[in-house]
């Protein structure tokens, strides 16, 4: 990349928050909206298809486009993953069934997974990693400011204005982010000498999309598509693990491969990629099990939820920044890893703690204080892949890291489910109601129970009410004996789940004490001598 003063440098990260605002805010702003969509214009069935399918494509695109970056440039992906993400957007909006929108959910993944990429890999180009702290620091600002706004939003919309415009209403932020990265943003050479790895890059999607959906599908809570014995999914991990193996001989066999293999020698870059796959765990837990205990265990509305969380988000922001400035001040990251790790493991302890007694205040502190860590640790990681290996894998890398933090997610999303299942099923059957009798089955006092042991039910404090309604007048103090029962075995559950959740971030406590602090690099040009360092 040409050589850049201050102020370009500044502007053109102006420009990449602005398009990693703009898909972060269109990834967010879906969460609380898409109910209400899928009441309009139907295919319930196959509502959890709009979050899978822009999984796979985003989780595809970001490694594969991770290597393209590295040859052709930043700036073509850039602005390529705006325009796909933009028409993504805009066709969704127009989605009559929920084919259509499933099928243009996955065009929107294909551009996010190119946006969220190549935007955390162009820190690297235009700053050295001494430097880098700050701006990634900056950069889980705004996946924290989209996480704070886009719930939120979406929400009024809906209520609101017909639903389309959840997808339409950032267009003109992608308008004008493409004009600034299209203006702005040099051009970069590209490597004519390097060859794509066509055979490799379809072996890894095979691997990607069948390790996904194995976990997506697998036996869970309320959701369950096949049970983990069952020939669809051992089918899907199968194919996963001879892909992998295929995949991982013909890495040792072309010249340039989609993933070279030798990154993994590197100490510095495996341990990095370990710790983001456990991080994945505990911050998934935090996104998708928070509202079970608010809305489950607590009764609140989704909007209380959606509230509270902001607790985690504000002090995310603000972390965050400052430890990408502290990194940045001090040329020190390892200590700040640590201590923002054990701040997270601390929180998520605390909210194993949780209570069907527990008041609002008390979960919007211990979420406080995960966030606290988790805003500490965002800029670390990335930081250090990036500083470990050559510049010429810097994209590869960024996005080796990013698609570890995806799969600890997907993977630790769908252990945790088996968790909350399992201990709420474990829980149900030893508890006595108030009188002293057993909790109803299915048919007992003709009623059907097991139609509100579902977690989700739980959480739908409407349908609750409708269900309350139509019992007869001599069931209703049953019901509710009930729905306390088993609001205290979702909470006993979910103690499990964020128990499981600290383990996985306690062991990368564990992980990132070994890991090699190398002196972060005042230029982009003494990238051999640290990678060296890194495979000693």
């Amino acid at each position: 990349m040409e050589k850049l003063d201050k102020r370009q440098k500044v502007f053109i990260m102006i420009a990449v928050m602005s398009v990693l605002l703009f898909s972060a805010l269109n990834m967010t702003i879906v969460g609380t909206s898409l109910p209400k969509i899928v009441s309009a214009i139907g295919g319930l069935d196959y509502y959890e298809w709009v979050f899978t399918i822009y999984m796979l494509t985003s989780s595809i695109t970001a490694i594969l486009v991770g290597k393209l970056s590295d040859i052709y440039g930043r700036k073509v992906f850039l602005l390529s993953g705006i325009i796909i993400f933009s028409l993504g957007s805009l066709l969704s909006g127009f989605s009559s069934d929920i084919v259509q929108l499933i099928t243009f959910r996955g065009i929107q993944g294909f551009g996010g997974g190119m946006l969220m990429s190549v935007s955390f890999a162009t820190v690297g180009d235009l700053f050295s990693p001494r430097e880098r702290g700050r701006w990634q620091g900056a950069l889980g600002g705004v996946f924290g400011l989209a996480s704070l706004l886009g719930p939120t939003l979406g929400g009024i919309i809906v209520d609101n204005f017909q639903w389309s415009w959840v997808f339409w209403v950032f267009l003109p932020f992608g308008i004008v982010a493409f004009l600034l990265i299209a203006k702005l943003y040099p051009q970069q050479a590209t490597l004519k000498d390097e060859k794509i790895d066509y055979l490799g890059s379809l072996i890894l999607t095979i691997v990607i999309i069948t390790l996904l959906l194995g976990f997506s599908w697998g036996e869970s809570w309320g959701e369950t598509k096949y049970a983990w014995s069952s020939p669809e999914i051992i089918g899907l991990f199968s194919v996963s693990a001879l892909s992998l193996a295929l995949f991982l001989y013909v890495e040792t066999k072309v010249k340039s491969p989609v993933l070279p293999l030798h990154l993994f020698k590197n100490s510095v870059f495996t341990i990095s990629n370990a710790v983001a796959f456990l991080l994945g765990m505990g911050m998934f837990s935090v996104i998708m099990y928070i509202p079970f205990h608010v809305q489950g265990v607590a009764g609140h509305s989704a909007t209380v939820s959606g509230l509270v969380e902001m607790a985690m988000t504000i002090s995310l922001v603000i972390s965050s920044a400052i430890a990408g400035f502290l990194i940045t001040k001090t040329g020190k990251h390892k200590k700040i890893a640590l201590i923002g790790l054990i701040v997270m493991a601390f929180g998520l302890y605390l909210i194993t703690y949780l209570t069907i007694e527990s008041t609002l205040l008390h979960v919007i502190f211990m979420l406080g204080v995960t966030g606290l860590g988790i805003g500490i640790t965002f800029p670390v990681f990335n930081l250090t892949v990036q500083n470990a290996v050559k510049h010429k894998y810097l994209g590869v890398a960024t996005a080796t890291a990013q698609l570890f933090r995806e799969l600890g997610g997907t993977i630790g999303v769908a252990f945790m489910g088996a968790i909350l299942s399992k201990r709420m099923s474990d829980k149900l059957s030893e508890m006595d109601l108030p009188n002293g009798s057993p909790v109803p089955t299915a048919g007992e006092s003709g009623l059907d129970f097991t139609s509100i042991q579902d977690p989700q039910i739980l959480m739908n404090a409407d349908a609750l009410s409708e269900i309350r309604k139509e019992m007869p007048e001599g069931m209703v103090g049953m019901f509710d004996s009930i729905i306390k029962a088993l609001r205290e075995a979702l909470s006993y559950s979910l103690s499990g789940v964020f128990m499981f959740a600290m383990i996985a971030v306690v062991l990368t406590v564990l992980l990132t004490i070994f890991l090699k602090e190398l002196p972060l690099r005042t230029s982009n040009q003494e990238e051999d001598e640290h990678e060296g360092k890194a495979t000693e």
